[in-house]
């Protein structure tokens, strides 16, 4: 059977083999296979959002909106070490977050000291224009909480949007051109831009999910230090 990217099934000790090399991603893979609790899915996802928001954006604390086990705050960390620190927020915090962040400390001890958990909602958490926000499958409106939260704060942000509320989120007038989920992804980059923020669209691989469309923004009035595209390539060589 294909080793299927999409797949909610848990990486445990049986995938080691399946992350050979010596390269981040594949040591982050075995990291994760030896906590033995994280979809397949989830890692796949963390890494391709990782990878694209490290492209444009470096330092700042990390943000991580909704973060679950915080592996995208984690990844982003090993991806540029001169972000101080992670904050992992979410209104109830995975049991086995503790085990996962355990688990990448062993094989990064830089890690240890630098995450830290937060059960709460996100609007009781202070943002500064210096942090970068984050947010992977932030389900319906909170995609729009999220945004909402870093432009108070001018804050770099970047989100990958899923299950498109119909109800609750904001298509405008452009249903009969396009999809609604496609067109509340479209007015949301415009109402950034409309927010004094240069926004970029893209999108991780389909292959691990169709929920694949990753929107990012910074606010024009701050100035936050750019990576070149060649900079974080597809597979980093470890380096501690």
């Amino acid at each position: 059977m294909a080793f299927s990217q999409s797949s909610r099934a848990r990486l445990t000790s049986h995938d080691l083999g399946r992350f050979p090399g010596a390269t981040l991603f594949d040591r982050l893979g075995r990291a994760v296979c030896s906590a033995g609790c994280l979809p397949r899915k989830e890692l796949f996802e963390a890494w391709e959002v990782a990878r694209r928001v490290r492209r444009l954006f470096r330092g700042g604390r990390i943000v991580d909106l909704g973060g679950g086990h915080g592996l995208l705050a984690q990844a982003m960390l090993l991806l540029d070490n001169s972000s101080p620190s992670a904050l992992v927020v979410d209104t109830s915090l995975p049991p086995s977050s503790a085990r996962v962040h355990a688990a990448l400390a062993e094989a990064w001890p830089r890690l240890a000291g630098r995450v830290e958990f937060v059960a709460r909602p996100l609007e009781g958490i202070h943002l500064q224009s210096t942090d970068l926000v984050v947010s992977s499958h932030a389900c319906g409106d909170l995609t729009d909480r999220v945004l909402d939260r870093a432009v108070s704060a001018r804050a770099a942000v970047a989100v990958l949007p899923c299950c498109h509320d119909l109800a609750t989120c904001n298509w405008g007038s452009l249903a009969g051109w396009v999809d609604r989920p496609l067109a509340i992804d479209i007015l949301r980059a415009l109402r950034l831009e409309g927010q004094g923020y240069r926004v970029w669209t893209q999108t991780i691989p389909a292959a691990i999910t169709p929920k694949n469309r990753l929107l990012l923004a910074a606010a024009t009035a701050v100035a936050m230090p750019a990576a070149t595209s060649a900079a974080i390539p597809a597979a980093t060589p470890a380096a501690d």
